[in-house]
């Protein structure tokens, strides 16, 4: 699981395999696989980093390879 941040401030966990994408207009919305969104204020890099840190922590990249 991933902590992004909705725009009142309180703190939510997704997890990263359910984004089917994310878009920014302007506050990052991300779709998941379900239809649900989800309105955030990290920024798309923020969110990307977070989903490459959860990714080596859980050993995915070497799955990848």
């Amino acid at each position: 699981m991933i902590e992004v941040t909705r725009l009142n401030g309180k703190k939510y966990w997704i997890n990263p395999h359910q984004i089917e994408n994310m878009e920014e207009n302007p506050d990052l919305t991300l779709t998941l696989l379900s239809g649900k969104k989800v309105v955030v204020s990290d920024t798309p890099e923020e969110v990307i980093d977070k989903i490459i840190d959860y990714r080596r922590r859980i050993g995915g990249f070497h799955q990848e390879m």
